[in-house]
């Protein structure tokens, strides 16, 4: 059976640890971009949601039991509506300054994969979706831009 359209959406997590503190100097370019990058993100083209605190954005959200790791959550309604989004515009020109802000991360940092329309998934929820994918790799519980999955044939996403 297929799925209509818009019984789903795509849920994106993209985690990043701070170089600094988020109040230091270092991270003060960061920090003034964050609200106009997250308005760019609510206007665009196939956003649906993000998570955010009673602050207007995730900063206060910490992930893998890291003091100075942050999270990124949200959910579009495709792939290519997400991909539009990161690379052009104000959210671009910060991605390109990424590495004044964060530390290089190792492993898998990013992670995708389908809910059904409406659902908001969880910190807890993106944080296993990473880490599968950092076990397992791409597949259709959690996969990447390159590598990605259509929604599963069912209703059980």
């Amino acid at each position: 059976m297929t799925l209509p359209t818009g019984a789903h959406e795509l849920a994106e997590v993209n985690i990043a640890r701070l170089a600094a503190p988020l109040d230091s100097p270092q991270l003060k370019a960061f920090v003034d971009a964050l609200d106009p990058v997250n308005a760019v993100a609510d206007a665009a083209d196939g956003f649906v949601w993000r998570l955010q605190s009673d602050s207007g954005n995730a900063t206060d959200y910490r992930v893998l039991g890291d003091d100075r790791m942050m999270i990124n959550l949200s959910t579009w309604r495709d792939v290519a509506a997400l991909r539009a989004f990161m690379y052009q515009g104000r959210h671009r020109e910060l991605m390109s300054r990424r590495s004044d802000f964060f530390e290089r991360l190792a492993e898998a940092a990013t992670a995708l994969w389908w809910v059904p329309a409406g659902h908001r998934p969880s910190a807890e929820e993106a944080e296993s979706r990473l880490l599968h994918l950092r076990e397992h790799g791409p597949t259709q519980h959690a996969f990447t831009l390159r590598t990605s999955f259509a929604p599963a044939e069912s209703s059980g996403i």
